[in-house]
C-alpha cells in the first residue's frame, strides 16, 4: 500500500486519467478521493458515479445530461455529472458496466473535453479530470468485445493495482484495530483489544469482500461483544476452499457469487434494511440487485 500511495501522489498533480484496478471492497473510492485531494483541483468538487447502480438507459443522461423532451419523463433540462464536475474531478466507479454507446461518448470527453447533452446539439466544453475504477479485467473485456479498445488504452495510461486484503495479511490487525476504535466510539463501548483467537480467524480468512467486509465484521463484533476483549466468531477458514488447496483457483465472479449467495441465505434473502444483505456487504441495495442479476443469483424454492 505504500507503493500504491506513492503512485497516487505522483499522478495526483497531473491531469492524466487514472485507472484503479482491484477487487470489490479494496478501497478504490478512498484512493480516488486521495488523488483528488492531492491534486491542484482539491478546492473544486469531486463528483462520484457508480456506473453499476444506474440502469443502462439512464447512464448517458446521468453522465452528460439531457435536454427537455429528450425522452419520456425529461420534463426539463438537466446537467450531467461531467458539467457538475467542471473544474474538478469525476470518479467513475465500476467503469466496466458502461454501455458501448456511453463508452464512445466518454472517449470523446477524454480526448476533446467536450460533449452534447442527450437530445441536444449544443457542444459543451468542460475541464474535468477522470478517475475510473473497476473490478473487471478490462483487457479481457476488450477481447470479448464488451469494452472499447480505444477507451481502454486512453484510460490505461496510469493504472494503479490495488492489492486484495488476503495479499496484505500483515495489515489485517492494523485495519481491525482501526475499525474497532471507530465503532467502539460510535456505539459508546470500550475494549482493550481484540481476542487473540479472533485475530487468528481474521488472518486465516480469504476476505472475498476485502476491507469493506472486514469493516462489517468488526462492526458486528463490536455490537455483539460484552467483555473487555473484542470477541470474533470463527469465519470461514481458507482451508474450506478446496480449490485453493488443490491449486485450482476460481474466478473472481465465482467467489463473489458464492459470497453474495451465502449472505443472502443468512439473511433469508432480505436485501435492504439494517439487517439485510446489502448492509452486511456494504453495498447499496440497488447495486446488490444489479450484481445479483449480472451474476445470475436468484432465490430458488
Amino acid at each position: 500500500m505504500r507503493t500504491v500511495m506513492e503512485q497516487v501522489r505522483m499522478v495526483a498533480r497531473t491531469d492524466t486519467p487514472v485507472l484503479l484496478l482491484g477487487e470489490t471492497g479494496t478501497g478504490k473510492e478512498l484512493l480516488a478521493r486521495a488523488i483528488h485531494e492531492f491534486s491542484d483541483r482539491s478546492a473544486a468538487i469531486l463528483v462520484k458515479v457508480n456506473c453499476a447502480a444506474l440502469p443502462a438507459e439512464l447512464i448517458e443522461s446521468e453522465l452528460f445530461g439531457h435536454e427537455k423532451g429528450a425522452f419520456t419523463g425529461a420534463t426539463q433540462q438537466r446537467k450531467g455529472r461531467f458539467e457538475l464536475a467542471d473544474g474538478g474531478s469525476l470518479f467513475l466507479d465500476e467503469l466496466g458496466e458502461l454501455s458501448l454507446s456511453a463508452q464512445a461518448k466518454l472517449l470523446r470527453v477524454l480526448q476533446e473535453q467536450e460533449f452534447e447533452r442527450v437530445g441536444g446539439s449544443e457542444t459543451i466544453r468542460v475541464d474535468v479530470r477522470v478517475i475510473a475504477a473497476t473490478n473487471r479485467n478490462l483487457a479481457e473485456e476488450v477481447s470479448l468485445g464488451r469494452f472499447r479498445s480505444d477507451l481502454y488504452y486512453r484510460l490505461n495510461v496510469f493504472p494503479i493495482e490495488v492489492p486484495a486484503l488476503r495479499q496484505r495479511v500483515a495489515d489485517i490487525p492494523l485495519l481491525a484495530r482501526f475499525f474497532l476504535d471507530k465503532y467502539a466510539k460510535k456505539f459508546g463501548k470500550r475494549f482493550d483489544d481484540i481476542d487473540p483467537a479472533g485475530l487468528d480467524y481474521l488472518r486465516q480468512y480469504l476476505w472475498p469482500g476485502n476491507v469493506r467486509e472486514l469493516q462489517n465484521v468488526i462492526e458486528r463484533a463490536v455490537i455483539l461483544s460484552q467483555g473487555s476483549l473484542l470477541d470474533i466468531a470463527p469465519l470461514q477458514p481458507a482451508r474450506a476452499h478446496p480449490e485453493a488447496a488443490t491449486g485450482k483457483l476460481r474466478t473472481l465472479e465465482a467467489v463473489e457469487r458464492e459470497h453474495i449467495t451465502r449472505t443472502l441465505e443468512a439473511t433469508n434473502w432480505q436485501i435492504s434494511g439494517v439487517k439485510g444483505a446489502a448492509a452486511i456487504l456494504g453495498m447499496n441495495p440497488n447495486t446488490l440487485r444489479s450484481r445479483m442479476l449480472k451474476l445470475g443469483i436468484s432465490r430458488t424454492g
